[in-house]
Formats: C-alpha cells, sequence, structure tokens
C-alpha cells in the first residue's frame, strides 16, 4: 500500500513524541514556475509517535514534491519544555507513488534531524 508516514522521536526524552501536530502539503507548478502548497493532509503523532498515514481516506499517492509541517512549538509548550524550533518542515520529492513513504523525526528542543525510512 502506497502512503506517507512519519515517525516522531523526542530524543532528549529518549521516547516517542505524541501530540505533535503534523500537516502535510502538496506543491503545485504555477505558470511562472513558482510553487504554491496546498493543503494534502496531516494528523497528529499517537501515543508512539506516529501517523501511520498522512494522507486522507481514499486519497492516492501521487508522484509530486511534498511538505510535512511539524508543530514542534506547541508539542514542547504543553510538557513546559523551551525550545529553539516553533515548527520543522521537510520538503521531499516522491518519484514512485506505488512505495510507501516514511519520513521519520529525530526532535529535542534545540535540534533536529530527519531521514528517509522504511
Amino acid at each position: 500500500m502506497s502512503a506517507i508516514s512519519t515517525h516522531v522521536l523526542d530524543t532528549s526524552q529518549g521516547r516517542p513524541a505524541g501530540g505533535v501536530p503534523v500537516t502535510l502539503e502538496i506543491s503545485s507548478a504555477r505558470d511562472d514556475g513558482a510553487h504554491t502548497w496546498e493543503p494534502h493532509g496531516g494528523g497528529e503523532t499517537d501515543a508512539d509517535g506516529r501517523v501511520r498515514d498522512l494522507l486522507p481516506a481514499g486519497a492516492a499517492l501521487a508522484a509530486a514534491t511534498y511538505r510535512l509541517t511539524f508543530d514542534t512549538g506547541a508539542y514542547f509548550s504543553a510538557r513546559g519544555v523551551e525550545s529553539f524550533y516553533p515548527s520543522v518542515t521537510v520538503v521531499f520529492r516522491i518519484r514512485d507513488a506505488s512505495q510507501h513513504h516514511h519520513v521519520p523525526l529525530l526532535l529535542s528542543p534545540y535540534g533536529y534531524s530527519t531521514y528517509r525510512g522504511s
């Protein structure tokens, strides 16, 4: 099944980051060559730090450029933790829409890392 999923790990706590709002947008090229971002799905990480499919029910995955935005400020604020990044944005390109695409985020109050997962 093709999908886009994510997993957020709070490396400062050594555990999953539950309750992180995540939005998914898709890019569409304009006539002038610039890109616009259209809402395309999202969710909130569960207790295991996961959103298993960010696409809306019934939506097909397309070969395109996508943007994930993690509301890290809301996550840390809810825990009374000061942080440097109010949000984390990850832009990635899907070339083969028949594959599952997993985009994990390793997070701490003053840094983050991401990669293409499996």
